[in-house]
C-alpha cells in the first residue's frame, strides 16, 4: 500500500471510529470481513478503535457465492449472527455482502443497540472521499430537509437528459431515512450523503437509463441498458448486447422479486461529482440518483418487507428530481431556493 493510502485510511478510520461513531470505552467493535476483502483497511480499523477504547472483534468469512441470501449456504451463519447479536457497532467490510442476509436481518431486529454501516470492499480513495473532507452537521441539515420534503410529498418525478422519465408515489408508512455521517446511535447506515425513499408498492412507472449498473459492464464505452418500468417492476430490459446478458443475470436468480423496486436515492455528498466505478461512492453523486432493487428489509418496508433472493443498484448521474410539482434538482444541481443556500454552503466549505 502506498504512503499515501496509508495516510489516508488512517484518517478515514479516525474520523469513522471517533466522529461518525463515537466508539466509548469498553464497546465492542465488530469488523466482518471475507477473502475479498482488504486487509489494510481491517487492520486501519481495528487500530482506531482500540485507540479510542474500543474492543475490536474481527470476525473473517469465505466470500460467499453472491451477495445477501445467496451467500448463506457459505458462512457460519448461527455463530456469526449470535456474535453480531452482542456488540455495539458492526463495520461490515465483506466483497460478498451479509447485508439483507438472514444474518444481518436477525441481528438488526435482535440487537436494538446496534449501530452498523456497510462498506463492502469500497477502495481507500473512495472512502477518503466519502468519509472525510465535509462539515457532517451541514450535510445533515441539508439531508434533513429533503428528507423532509420528500415525506411531504405524494409523488416523485425523475427526469435526465440520458433519456430517464421515471415516478412513482410515495408511501407514509415505508421508509424515508438519510445518512449523514452520525452513527452514534442504533442505526442501520450506509456511507453518508444521501436522501433514501421506499416507493409505494406497485406505483413506479416509466423509464431508467443508467450511467452505471452493478453487474452491468456499461461504464465508459458503448453498451446501454435501460430498465423499462411497469407497476413498480422490471418489465423490460431494453440497450444492446449488455442489456441481453443484463436479462441473463436476473433471470438466473429465477426470482420475481428481482425485478421489482427497492429504493430511490438521492445522492448529495458534496465530494462526489463524477462517477468512480466503486458503487458505495457512486451511489451518493450530487445531484445524481439511484435505483434499488430486489430485496428490502421490514425495517424500510413494513410489515414483511420484500423478499428477495439479493439485491443491485443501479445510478443516474445527472438527474431533475421534482417532489410533486417542486423542482428540487435540476440536471444535478441543487435549484429548490430552501434548499440552495444550505446546499451552496456545505459546497464552498467542503475539500475538492
Amino acid at each position: 500500500m502506498s504512503n499515501k493510502h496509508s495516510l489516508e485510511i488512517a484518517k478515514v478510520s479516525k474520523v469513522l471510529i471517533e466522529e461518525m461513531f463515537q466508539v466509548k470505552k469498553g464497546e465492542t467493535v465488530a469488523i466482518t470481513l471475507d477473502t475479498g476483502s482488504n486487509p489494510q483497511v481491517v487492520d486501519a480499523l481495528e487500530s482506531a478503535a482500540f485507540a479510542a477504547g474500543g474492543i475490536p472483534f474481527v470476525m473473517r468469512t469465505p466470500k460467499g457465492r453472491g451477495d445477501g441470501q445467496m451467500g448463506m449456504p457459505d458462512w457460519p451463519a448461527a455463530a456469526l449472527t449470535a456474535a453480531l447479536c452482542e456488540v455495539d457497532v458492526w463495520i461490515e467490510l465483506n466483497s460478498s455482502i451479509l447485508l439483507y442476509s438472514d444474518i444481518w436481518e436477525t441481528a438488526m431486529a435482535k440487537n436494538k443497540k446496534l449501530r452498523y454501516i456497510i462498506l463492502a470492499d469500497t477502495s481507500i480513495p473512495s472512502l477518503y472521499r466519502v468519509m472525510t473532507g465535509y462539515d457532517i452537521s451541514k450535510l445533515g441539515k441539508l439531508l434533513h430537509r429533503v428528507k423532509d420534503m420528500a415525506m411531504a410529498c405524494k409523488k416523485v418525478h425523475i427526469t435526465s437528459a440520458n433519456g430517464t422519465d421515471v415516478s412513482y408515489e410515495t408511501n407514509p408508512k415505508y421508509s424515508f431515512d438519510i445518512d449523514d455521517g452520525d452513527y452514534s446511535k442504533p442505526k442501520f447506515g450506509t456511507a453518508p450523503g444521501y436522501v433514501n425513499v421506499v416507493p409505494k408498492l406497485g406505483s413506479m412507472n416509466g423509464k431508467i437509463v443508467f450511467d452505471t449498473l452493478m453487474n452491468a459492464d456499461i461504464a465508459n464505452n458503448d453498451n446501454q441498458v435501460a430498465f423499462i418500468m411497469k407497476d413498480g417492476k422490471i418489465s423490460e430490459v431494453v440497450g444492446n448486447k449488455e442489456a441481453e446478458n443484463f436479462k441473463d443475470y436476473l433471470a438466473a436468480f429465477d426470482d420475481p422479486n428481482m425485478y421489482k423496486i427497492s429504493h430511490n436515492m438521492f445522492g448529495l455528498h458534496p465530494r462526489i461529482h463524477k462517477l468512480s466505478g466503486d458503487v458505495v461512492e457512486d451511489e451518493r453523486i450530487w445531484g445524481g440518483v439511484d435505483f434499488g432493487f430486489g430485496h428490502t428489509s421490514p425495517m424500510d418496508m413494513p410489515p414483511n418487507g420484500q423478499v428477495a433472493k439479493s439485491h443491485f443498484d443501479g445510478i443516474v448521474a445527472k438527474a431533475t428530481i421534482y417532489l410533486d410539482d417542486q423542482k428540487i434538482v435540476a440536471d444535478g444541481v441543487v435549484c429548490h431556493p430552501d434548499l440552495k443556500v444550505l446546499a451552496d454552503e456545505i459546497l464552498a466549505e467542503t475539500d475538492t
